[in-house]
């Protein structure tokens, strides 16, 4: 046994995380097979996960900020609209993600769609939805999240579970099923406007298919492959 194997306690780590493993699927991804631009690429694997891939959440994306002393951060949000605008999520206008994006609006996206063995990486910039869109998207939300979006203060220190179900009943008591929630003036949407979006596809041998779309000023897309 090496000096260094004795440091750590086998028992406490219970899978040989080296070893672990899984060899991709052999279809791959060629630049002749690409949609013309991102967006309908990504419409295309979005319909394949959303149908075929057996995900949990298709629309579950990683998204990941840096504020202005560059110091990252990220977290799991759910994707509700995409056009060739870009992709749009909602939150509380005082949680972590926005005050980042208010002071660096630049973000990067991930669609780990692990089970298809892909991934879609998308970086842009993000800037607030309008009220009328984030007001039309707030009504669509079941009665529950409307009185959530009131009752959280997201991302603020909290003393107990307690306080936070007491908000959400008080609320409740307040706005009861069928009543129109207001839309609270502290939430609302991002739209992230892609400058590139990258395709990742897992291949045999760790030799995985890698196609970035990445902007050009004129508004148009140019195609390259990356090394895996």
């Amino acid at each position: 046994m090496r000096q260094d194997d004795q440091v750590t306690d086998r028992d406490a780590v219970p899978f040989d995380l080296a070893s672990m493993r899984k060899q991709y699927r052999a279809e791959g991804l060629s630049e002749s097979g690409l949609a013309a631009t991102p967006v309908e690429q990504f419409a295309r694997w979005f319909k394949q996960a959303a149908t075929e891939g057996g995900l949990f959440e298709p629309n579950a994306m990683v998204v990941s900020t840096a504020d202005a002393e560059g110091r990252p951060s990220s977290r799991t949000v759910l994707l509700k609209h995409f056009d060739e605008q870009g992709f749009v999520f909602y939150t509380n206008y005082g949680s972590r993600k926005a005050r980042d994006l208010g002071e660096n609006p630049y973000v990067s996206l991930l669609f780990p769609w692990h089970p298809m063995a892909r991934q879609v990486i998308v970086t842009g910039v993000a800037r607030r939805t309008g009220r009328d869109e984030t007001a039309a998207y707030f009504r669509t939300r079941p009665h529950g999240s409307q009185l959530g979006a009131w009752a959280s203060a997201q991302s603020e220190v909290i003393v107990s579970r307690a306080d936070l179900d007491a908000a959400y009943a008080e609320l409740a008591a307040r706005y009861p099923e069928g009543e129109q929630v207001p839309v609270p003036p502290h939430w609302g949407g991002f739209r992230v406007a892609p400058q590139s979006v990258e395709f990742w596809q897992g291949r045999e041998n760790r030799l995985h298919d890698r196609l970035r779309y990445v902007a050009r000023p004129d508004g148009s897309w140019r195609v390259e492959r990356l090394s895996p």
